[in-house]
Protein backbone atom coordinates (compact mmCIF):
# COMPACT_ATOMS: atom_id res chain seq x y z
CA UNK A 1 0.00 0.00 0.00
CA UNK A 2 1.12 3.05 -0.83
CA UNK A 3 -0.23 6.66 -0.92
CA UNK A 4 -0.74 8.69 -4.46
CA UNK A 5 -1.16 12.38 -5.28
CA UNK A 6 -3.74 13.08 -7.40
CA UNK A 7 -4.61 15.94 -10.04
CA UNK A 8 -7.71 15.05 -11.91
CA UNK A 9 -10.89 16.59 -13.31
CA UNK A 10 -14.02 16.44 -11.88
CA UNK A 11 -17.52 16.03 -13.81
CA UNK A 12 -18.04 19.83 -13.33
CA UNK A 13 -14.49 20.36 -15.65
CA UNK A 14 -13.05 21.95 -12.21
CA UNK A 15 -9.52 20.78 -11.20
CA UNK A 16 -9.00 18.88 -8.02
CA UNK A 17 -6.43 17.56 -5.57
CA UNK A 18 -5.93 15.33 -3.16
CA UNK A 19 -4.48 11.96 -1.78
CA UNK A 20 -5.59 8.17 -2.25
CA UNK A 21 -4.40 4.89 -1.05
CA UNK A 22 -3.72 1.97 -2.83
CA UNK A 23 -1.11 -0.90 -2.99
CA UNK A 24 -0.64 -0.14 -7.09
CA UNK A 25 -1.00 3.14 -9.69
CA UNK A 26 -4.11 0.98 -11.09
CA UNK A 27 -5.98 0.78 -8.55
CA UNK A 28 -4.76 4.05 -7.85
CA UNK A 29 -6.37 5.78 -10.73
CA UNK A 30 -9.17 3.04 -10.99
CA UNK A 31 -10.84 4.22 -7.44
CA UNK A 32 -10.12 7.83 -8.87
CA UNK A 33 -12.12 6.92 -12.44
CA UNK A 34 -14.58 5.44 -9.17
CA UNK A 35 -15.06 8.99 -8.09
CA UNK A 36 -15.77 10.33 -11.60
CA UNK A 37 -12.61 11.59 -11.93
CA UNK A 38 -10.37 12.11 -15.07
CA UNK A 39 -6.75 12.04 -13.99
CA UNK A 40 -4.59 15.03 -15.17
CA UNK A 41 -1.12 13.18 -12.73
CA UNK A 42 -0.72 10.95 -10.55
CA UNK A 43 2.60 10.40 -8.17
CA UNK A 44 3.39 8.14 -5.56
CA UNK A 45 4.34 10.26 -2.95
CA UNK A 46 5.52 7.52 -0.23
CA UNK A 47 5.29 4.26 1.30
CA UNK A 48 2.20 3.74 3.68
CA UNK A 49 4.55 2.63 6.71
CA UNK A 50 5.04 6.55 6.81
CA UNK A 51 3.03 8.69 4.84
CA UNK A 52 -0.37 6.84 6.27
CA UNK A 53 0.84 7.39 10.22
CA UNK A 54 2.00 10.97 9.35
CA UNK A 55 -1.72 11.37 7.83
CA UNK A 56 -3.08 9.80 10.41
CA UNK A 57 -1.96 12.31 12.85
CA UNK A 58 -2.64 15.64 11.38
CA UNK A 59 -5.97 13.86 9.85
CA UNK A 60 -7.24 11.68 12.69
CA UNK A 61 -10.95 11.35 11.95
CA UNK A 62 -12.56 12.50 14.79
CA UNK A 63 -16.09 11.55 16.33
CA UNK A 64 -17.56 14.44 15.04
CA UNK A 65 -16.52 13.25 11.61
CA UNK A 66 -18.16 9.74 11.74
CA UNK A 67 -21.11 11.28 12.97
CA UNK A 68 -21.83 13.88 10.80
CA UNK A 69 -21.08 11.29 8.11
CA UNK A 70 -23.96 9.03 9.96
CA UNK A 71 -26.23 11.34 9.39
CA UNK A 72 -25.64 12.33 5.57
CA UNK A 73 -25.46 8.21 4.67
CA UNK A 74 -28.79 7.69 6.91
CA UNK A 75 -30.52 10.50 4.79
CA UNK A 76 -29.51 9.34 1.46
CA UNK A 77 -30.38 5.73 2.12
CA UNK A 78 -33.79 7.03 3.51
CA UNK A 79 -34.13 8.73 0.00
CA UNK A 80 -33.70 5.54 -1.97
CA UNK A 81 -30.05 6.42 -3.23
CA UNK A 82 -27.83 3.19 -3.53
CA UNK A 83 -25.16 2.13 -0.81
CA UNK A 84 -22.65 2.54 -3.21
CA UNK A 85 -23.80 5.98 -5.05
CA UNK A 86 -24.20 7.26 -1.14
CA UNK A 87 -20.64 6.25 -0.65
CA UNK A 88 -19.73 7.96 -3.63
CA UNK A 89 -21.39 11.64 -2.38
CA UNK A 90 -20.28 11.01 0.77
CA UNK A 91 -16.36 11.21 -0.74
CA UNK A 92 -17.16 14.90 -2.13
CA UNK A 93 -18.83 15.73 1.01
CA UNK A 94 -16.50 14.60 3.41
CA UNK A 95 -13.32 17.03 4.53
CA UNK A 96 -11.09 15.14 6.71
CA UNK A 97 -8.15 13.32 4.16
CA UNK A 98 -8.35 10.51 6.03
CA UNK A 99 -12.06 9.71 6.09
CA UNK A 100 -12.11 10.60 2.97
CA UNK A 101 -9.76 7.69 1.55
CA UNK A 102 -11.14 5.50 3.77
CA UNK A 103 -15.29 5.80 2.12
CA UNK A 104 -13.24 5.50 -1.17
CA UNK A 105 -11.70 2.24 0.08
CA UNK A 106 -15.32 1.06 1.26
CA UNK A 107 -17.30 2.20 -1.77
CA UNK A 108 -14.88 -0.04 -3.75
CA UNK A 109 -15.33 -3.05 -1.75
CA UNK A 110 -19.04 -2.31 -1.83
CA UNK A 111 -19.18 -1.86 -5.64
CA UNK A 112 -17.49 -5.36 -6.04
CA UNK A 113 -19.59 -6.92 -4.03
CA UNK A 114 -18.50 -6.90 -0.20
CA UNK A 115 -21.15 -6.01 2.36
CA UNK A 116 -21.22 -2.66 4.17
CA UNK A 117 -20.75 -4.08 7.23
CA UNK A 118 -17.80 -6.26 6.25
CA UNK A 119 -16.24 -3.15 4.68
CA UNK A 120 -16.78 -1.21 7.94
CA UNK A 121 -15.59 -4.07 10.38
CA UNK A 122 -12.03 -4.11 8.70
CA UNK A 123 -11.18 -0.10 9.73
CA UNK A 124 -11.85 -0.95 13.67
CA UNK A 125 -10.28 2.30 14.47
CA UNK A 126 -12.96 4.44 12.56
CA UNK A 127 -15.87 2.13 12.87
CA UNK A 128 -16.80 0.47 16.47
CA UNK A 129 -18.10 -3.09 17.20
CA UNK A 130 -21.47 -1.48 18.04
CA UNK A 131 -21.26 0.55 14.58
CA UNK A 132 -21.10 -2.58 12.61
CA UNK A 133 -23.47 -4.69 14.84
CA UNK A 134 -25.94 -1.97 14.25
CA UNK A 135 -25.48 -1.93 10.59
CA UNK A 136 -24.88 -5.46 9.93
CA UNK A 137 -28.36 -6.16 11.63
CA UNK A 138 -29.88 -3.40 9.22
CA UNK A 139 -28.80 -5.58 6.44
CA UNK A 140 -30.01 -9.03 7.76
CA UNK A 141 -33.67 -7.51 8.57
CA UNK A 142 -33.43 -5.51 5.09
CA UNK A 143 -33.95 -2.23 7.26
CA UNK A 144 -30.69 -0.56 6.61
CA UNK A 145 -32.31 2.78 6.37
CA UNK A 146 -34.46 2.66 9.58
CA UNK A 147 -30.60 1.31 11.15
CA UNK A 148 -28.36 3.86 9.31
CA UNK A 149 -31.65 6.58 10.82
CA UNK A 150 -32.13 5.20 14.59
CA UNK A 151 -27.82 4.88 13.87
CA UNK A 152 -27.26 8.91 13.13
CA UNK A 153 -29.55 9.87 16.01
CA UNK A 154 -27.95 7.83 19.05
CA UNK A 155 -24.74 8.90 18.18
CA UNK A 156 -26.15 12.53 17.41
CA UNK A 157 -27.35 12.52 21.41
CA UNK A 158 -24.23 10.82 22.32
CA UNK A 159 -21.99 13.47 20.80
CA UNK A 160 -24.14 16.08 22.32
CA UNK A 161 -24.19 15.12 26.11
CA UNK A 162 -20.57 14.51 25.83
CA UNK A 163 -19.84 17.89 23.93
CA UNK A 164 -21.68 19.53 27.20
CA UNK A 165 -19.40 17.75 29.95
CA UNK A 166 -16.56 18.93 28.03
CA UNK A 167 -17.87 22.02 27.59
CA UNK A 168 -18.50 22.34 31.50
CA UNK A 169 -15.23 21.89 32.07
CA UNK A 170 -13.02 23.85 29.89
CA UNK A 171 -14.19 27.27 32.28
CA UNK A 172 -12.81 25.75 35.40
CA UNK A 173 -9.57 23.96 33.79
CA UNK A 174 -8.78 26.83 32.45
CA UNK A 175 -8.86 28.82 35.57
CA UNK A 176 -7.28 26.70 37.49
CA UNK A 177 -4.44 25.98 35.07
CA UNK A 178 -4.10 29.80 34.80
CA UNK A 179 -3.61 30.36 38.74
CA UNK A 180 -0.95 27.62 39.13
CA UNK A 181 1.34 29.18 36.04
CA UNK A 182 0.13 32.81 37.34
CA UNK A 183 1.30 31.18 40.91
CA UNK A 184 4.81 29.44 39.44
CA UNK A 185 5.54 32.94 37.74
CA UNK A 186 5.61 35.24 40.52
CA UNK A 187 7.32 32.45 42.75
CA UNK A 188 10.10 32.33 40.16
CA UNK A 189 10.62 36.09 39.01
CA UNK A 190 8.60 38.05 41.36
CA UNK A 191 8.56 36.92 45.29
CA UNK A 192 12.33 36.74 45.38
CA UNK A 193 12.71 40.33 44.51
CA UNK A 194 9.71 41.65 46.47
CA UNK A 195 11.37 39.86 49.76
CA UNK A 196 15.04 40.35 49.22
CA UNK A 197 14.39 44.05 50.76
CA UNK A 198 12.87 42.34 54.30
CA UNK A 199 15.46 39.83 54.74
CA UNK A 200 18.23 42.00 54.61
CA UNK A 201 16.92 44.19 56.74
CA UNK A 202 16.95 41.25 59.18
CA UNK A 203 13.73 41.97 60.62
CA UNK A 204 11.19 39.23 62.18
CA UNK A 205 9.58 37.95 59.49
CA UNK A 206 5.77 36.33 59.80
CA UNK A 207 5.51 32.63 59.30
CA UNK A 208 3.24 32.72 55.94
CA UNK A 209 6.46 34.34 54.68
CA UNK A 210 9.25 32.46 55.85
CA UNK A 211 6.82 29.19 53.95
CA UNK A 212 6.47 31.54 50.86
CA UNK A 213 9.98 32.02 51.08
CA UNK A 214 10.73 28.49 51.41
CA UNK A 215 8.76 27.27 48.66
CA UNK A 216 10.32 30.19 46.29
CA UNK A 217 12.99 29.36 47.35
CA UNK A 218 13.17 25.65 46.20
CA UNK A 219 10.84 26.55 42.61
CA UNK A 220 13.84 29.33 41.64
CA UNK A 221 16.51 25.96 42.27
CA UNK A 222 14.46 22.95 41.87
CA UNK A 223 11.98 23.98 39.76
CA UNK A 224 13.57 20.43 37.21
CA UNK A 225 13.01 18.17 40.44
CA UNK A 226 9.19 19.62 40.59
CA UNK A 227 9.02 18.97 36.33
CA UNK A 228 10.87 15.41 36.75
CA UNK A 229 8.25 14.30 39.67
CA UNK A 230 5.35 15.73 37.63
CA UNK A 231 6.36 14.09 34.29
CA UNK A 232 6.98 10.86 36.20
CA UNK A 233 3.69 10.40 37.96
CA UNK A 234 1.85 11.13 34.98
CA UNK A 235 3.43 8.83 33.57
CA UNK A 236 3.47 6.23 36.77
CA UNK A 237 -0.42 6.57 36.09
CA UNK A 238 -0.51 6.02 32.50
CA UNK A 239 1.11 3.24 33.20
CA UNK A 240 -0.92 1.98 36.28
CA UNK A 241 -4.06 2.76 33.85
CA UNK A 242 -2.93 -0.10 31.17
CA UNK A 243 -2.91 -3.26 34.06
CA UNK A 244 -6.10 -4.81 34.58
CA UNK A 245 -5.59 -3.60 38.54
CA UNK A 246 -4.43 -0.19 37.76
CA UNK A 247 -7.89 -0.25 35.31
CA UNK A 248 -10.47 -1.41 37.83
CA UNK A 249 -9.05 1.03 41.00
CA UNK A 250 -9.01 4.11 38.67
CA UNK A 251 -12.41 3.16 37.31
CA UNK A 252 -13.70 2.62 41.19
CA UNK A 253 -12.10 5.81 41.93
CA UNK A 254 -14.06 7.48 39.47
CA UNK A 255 -17.43 6.62 41.10
CA UNK A 256 -16.30 7.75 44.32
CA UNK A 257 -15.49 10.80 43.99
CA UNK A 258 -17.54 13.34 45.80
CA UNK A 259 -20.27 15.06 43.49
CA UNK A 260 -18.38 13.74 40.01
CA UNK A 261 -18.98 10.40 40.94
CA UNK A 262 -22.61 10.90 40.47
CA UNK A 263 -22.18 12.62 37.11
CA UNK A 264 -19.91 9.72 35.91
CA UNK A 265 -22.45 6.81 37.41
CA UNK A 266 -25.07 8.84 35.27
CA UNK A 267 -22.52 8.73 32.18
CA UNK A 268 -22.32 5.12 32.19
CA UNK A 269 -25.79 4.23 32.82
CA UNK A 270 -26.71 6.12 29.74
CA UNK A 271 -23.81 5.01 27.67
CA UNK A 272 -25.38 1.75 28.50
CA UNK A 273 -28.99 1.93 27.99
CA UNK A 274 -28.51 3.82 24.81
CA UNK A 275 -26.37 1.54 22.73
CA UNK A 276 -28.54 -1.34 24.18
CA UNK A 277 -31.59 0.45 23.08
CA UNK A 278 -29.92 1.36 19.28
CA UNK A 279 -28.85 -2.31 19.14
CA UNK A 280 -32.06 -4.10 19.92
CA UNK A 281 -33.98 -1.43 17.83
CA UNK A 282 -31.48 -2.26 15.19
CA UNK A 283 -32.12 -6.03 15.10
CA UNK A 284 -29.69 -7.50 17.21
CA UNK A 285 -30.22 -9.83 19.92
CA UNK A 286 -30.05 -9.07 23.90
CA UNK A 287 -26.75 -11.66 24.59
CA UNK A 288 -24.94 -9.78 21.54
CA UNK A 289 -26.01 -6.92 22.73
CA UNK A 290 -25.21 -7.31 25.97
CA UNK A 291 -21.72 -8.39 24.90
CA UNK A 292 -21.28 -5.10 22.58
CA UNK A 293 -22.38 -2.32 25.13
CA UNK A 294 -20.20 -4.01 27.66
CA UNK A 295 -17.21 -2.68 25.25
CA UNK A 296 -18.84 0.46 24.43
CA UNK A 297 -19.24 1.44 28.78
CA UNK A 298 -15.76 1.90 29.25
CA UNK A 299 -15.37 1.38 32.68
CA UNK A 300 -14.20 -2.34 34.12
CA UNK A 301 -17.18 -2.07 37.08
CA UNK A 302 -19.66 -1.77 34.91
CA UNK A 303 -18.46 -3.91 31.89
CA UNK A 304 -18.35 -7.00 35.00
CA UNK A 305 -21.88 -6.41 35.78
CA UNK A 306 -22.57 -6.62 32.22
CA UNK A 307 -20.70 -9.64 31.59
CA UNK A 308 -22.05 -11.34 34.66
CA UNK A 309 -25.38 -10.33 33.12
CA UNK A 310 -24.73 -12.13 30.19
CA UNK A 311 -24.18 -15.55 31.73
CA UNK A 312 -27.59 -15.03 33.78
CA UNK A 313 -29.60 -14.06 30.26
CA UNK A 314 -27.33 -17.19 28.96
CA UNK A 315 -28.84 -19.52 31.79
CA UNK A 316 -32.44 -18.46 30.94
CA UNK A 317 -32.63 -15.45 33.70
CA UNK A 318 -33.93 -12.19 34.02
CA UNK A 319 -31.90 -9.65 32.48
CA UNK A 320 -31.65 -7.25 35.44
CA UNK A 321 -30.81 -10.22 38.27
CA UNK A 322 -27.46 -8.92 38.24
CA UNK A 323 -28.39 -5.45 38.31
CA UNK A 324 -30.80 -5.39 41.33
CA UNK A 325 -27.89 -6.80 43.70
CA UNK A 326 -25.44 -3.82 42.42
CA UNK A 327 -25.22 -1.04 44.63
CA UNK A 328 -23.87 0.63 41.19
CA UNK A 329 -26.98 0.21 39.58
CA UNK A 330 -29.94 2.90 40.65
CA UNK A 331 -32.99 0.67 42.10
CA UNK A 332 -35.38 2.79 39.19
CA UNK A 333 -33.11 0.92 36.29
CA UNK A 334 -33.21 -2.73 37.73
CA UNK A 335 -37.01 -2.48 38.03
CA UNK A 336 -37.60 -0.72 35.11
CA UNK A 337 -35.39 -3.51 32.80
CA UNK A 338 -37.46 -6.20 34.25
CA UNK A 339 -41.13 -4.79 33.81
CA UNK A 340 -39.72 -3.83 30.62
CA UNK A 341 -38.29 -7.65 29.82
CA UNK A 342 -41.83 -8.93 31.46
CA UNK A 343 -43.63 -6.74 29.14
CA UNK A 344 -42.11 -7.49 26.05
CA UNK A 345 -40.92 -3.50 25.16
CA UNK A 346 -37.56 -3.48 26.84
CA UNK A 347 -36.81 -1.04 23.93
CA UNK A 348 -39.06 1.84 24.97
CA UNK A 349 -37.95 1.41 28.21
CA UNK A 350 -34.04 1.26 27.52
CA UNK A 351 -35.01 4.65 25.96
CA UNK A 352 -37.08 6.52 28.90
CA UNK A 353 -34.24 5.34 31.10
CA UNK A 354 -31.76 7.35 28.90
CA UNK A 355 -33.68 9.65 28.59
CA UNK A 356 -34.08 10.44 32.07
CA UNK A 357 -30.52 9.86 33.15
CA UNK A 358 -29.09 12.58 30.36
CA UNK A 359 -31.98 15.31 31.64
CA UNK A 360 -30.30 14.41 35.31
CA UNK A 361 -26.62 14.98 33.38
CA UNK A 362 -27.73 18.30 32.04
CA UNK A 363 -28.90 19.30 35.49
CA UNK A 364 -26.00 17.89 37.46
CA UNK A 365 -23.22 20.06 35.17
CA UNK A 366 -25.60 23.03 35.48
CA UNK A 367 -25.70 22.74 38.99
CA UNK A 368 -21.60 21.94 38.91
CA UNK A 369 -20.67 25.22 36.48
CA UNK A 370 -23.13 27.34 38.98
CA UNK A 371 -20.81 26.01 41.72
CA UNK A 372 -17.67 26.27 40.58
CA UNK A 373 -17.76 29.81 40.24
CA UNK A 374 -18.30 30.67 43.51
CA UNK A 375 -15.63 27.64 44.51
CA UNK A 376 -13.36 29.41 42.38
CA UNK A 377 -13.91 33.18 43.29
CA UNK A 378 -12.81 32.01 46.90
CA UNK A 379 -9.58 30.43 45.58
CA UNK A 380 -8.87 33.02 44.16
CA UNK A 381 -9.53 35.10 47.35
CA UNK A 382 -7.40 33.19 49.01
CA UNK A 383 -4.09 33.04 47.06
CA UNK A 384 -4.53 36.77 46.76
CA UNK A 385 -4.99 36.67 50.50
CA UNK A 386 -1.83 34.64 51.41
CA UNK A 387 0.22 36.66 48.86
CA UNK A 388 -0.78 39.80 50.83
CA UNK A 389 0.19 38.41 54.19
CA UNK A 390 2.36 36.99 53.00
CA UNK A 391 4.62 39.88 51.24
CA UNK A 392 2.74 43.16 51.35
CA UNK A 393 1.89 43.44 54.64
CA UNK A 394 5.71 43.04 56.64
CA UNK A 395 7.16 45.51 53.18
CA UNK A 396 4.38 48.04 54.98
CA UNK A 397 5.47 47.30 58.59
CA UNK A 398 9.14 47.72 57.19
CA UNK A 399 7.89 51.04 55.70
CA UNK A 400 6.40 52.26 59.43
CA UNK A 401 9.53 51.42 61.38
CA UNK A 402 11.93 53.35 59.21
Amino acid sequence: MAIFKYKAINKNKETSNGLVEAASDDLAAEALHERGLTIISLKKESETNFASKYLAILNKVKRKDVVIMSRQFSVMISANVTVVQALKILIEQTDNIRLKMIISEIAYEVDGGSKLSDALAKRPEVFSNFYVSVIKAGETSGRLDESLNYLAEEMEKDYDMMGKIKGAMIYPAFVITGLIVVGVVMMIFVVPKLTSIMTESGAELPITTKILLAVSGFLVNFWWLLLLVVIGLVAAIFVFKQTPKGRIFLDTFKLRIPIFGKLFQRIYIVRFTRSLNTLIVGGVTITEGLKITSEIVNNKIYSKLIDETIKEVEDGNSISSVFVESSEIPQMVSQMMSIGEKTGKLDVVLERISEFYSREISNIITNLMTLMEPVIMVIMGIAVGIMVSAVILPMYNLASTI
